[in-house]
């Protein structure tokens, strides 16, 4: 069911929470699929729901620092400084749990991803359960990360006890993942730039590559992938004949002869390519194209989450 995030369904959807269900909520990225994150009952159900495979992580949402130490065992000085600067917001940090998350929010891992959303509504929603919420993206596993309610509705309603509507989310894909351990290590690219990283931890290691058992979500070779194959490709190395019977998203111009085209951004603004990334593919995937090309973006500040997503999705990645 999904409802308009009142007072009245924000206490209701806080009880779900709070009883072991299901409600997927809004993020300044994308729509999580929340549960208690120190039952893991209701963890399972995560796993359920989206047939997830149990060996990924979740990321654990939190909405002050009083219940981060719920979930942590320590804060180093580094994640501090990162905390001060981007919280609430789309960093998400990867620190010693503590015993009371249970091992399958981590795949058994003895570390937690935790991130508090800047979200209104999620944040409102936390602080209303008073516990903190583990909350992958609300989609069937591998598939295209939800940016609107009505995404959520379409692919898991039926499992989800509650959805709560806010809107498009702003920032369209997913947190940042950093690992704080003897030094800052960068897993997945996400809203927060490497340059703002970087900006307050002067270096920063980047560790992108696929893993068939990952540290954190998003690190698997193929995921945020539509159910139309697609393909990365300049618009002009695919031939007249092809485009008549395919799809293109392009980034900001719109070539010519394709069935049909999603531009990101008409001005070229990474921020809002990616605030549209998800959206256009949902829409594109809806439309039973032979395949979906997508125009290759500049790999610099949020291009690179951009087309971190576009490798995982394609089937010629």
């Amino acid at each position: 069911m999904v409802v308009p995030p009142t007072p009245e369904n924000l206490e209701r959807a806080a009880q779900v929470l709070r009883s072991g269900g299901l409600v997927a909520f809004p993020t300044e990225t994308v729509y999580g699929l929340g549960a208690n994150a120190l039952e893991a009952t209701a963890v399972a159900k995560i796993f359920e729901a989206k047939e997830r495979p149990s060996f990924d992580p979740l990321i654990v949402h939190v909405a002050d620092q009083e219940m981060l130490r719920v979930v942590v065992r320590e804060i180093p000085p580094l994640a501090e400084r990162l905390i001060e600067r981007f919280w609430p917001g789309p960093l998400t940090l990867v620190l010693p749990k503590s015993a009371e998350v249970p091992g399958l929010v981590t795949a058994g891992l003895p570390t937690v991803a935790v991130r508090m959303p800047a979200h209104p509504v999620a944040l409102e929603l936390i602080r209303r359960a008073g516990l903190p919420v583990a909350a992958p993206s609300a989609n069937p596993f591998g598939y295209l990360s939800p940016t609107r309610a009505e995404h959520v509705e379409r692919m898991l309603g039926h499992r989800v006890d509650l959805i709560l509507d806010g809107g498009r989310t702003a920032f369209g894909v997913e947190s940042t993942i950093v690992l704080l351990a003897e030094r800052p290590v960068l897993l997945r690219y996400g809203a927060v730039t490497v340059e703002e990283l970087k900006d307050v931890l002067g270096t920063l290691e980047l560790q992108i590559g696929e893993s068939e058992k990952p540290l954190v979500p998003g690190q698997l070779p193929q995921h945020y992938a539509p159910r139309t194959p697609i393909r990365m490709a300049p618009a002009e190395s695919i031939p007249l004949e092809v485009r008549r019977r395919v799809g293109y998203l392009a980034f900001q111009e719109v070539p010519k002869g394709f069935k049909v085209v999603k531009v990101l951004s008409p001005t070229g603004d990474l921020r809002e390519a990616a605030a549209h990334l998800f959206e256009a593919l949902h829409q594109l995937d809806r439309l039973g194209l032979e395949a979906i090309y997508a125009e290759p973006v500049p790999e610099m500040g949020l291009g690179r989450a951009i087309m971190d997503r576009l490798r995982r999705a394609a089937s010629n990645p």
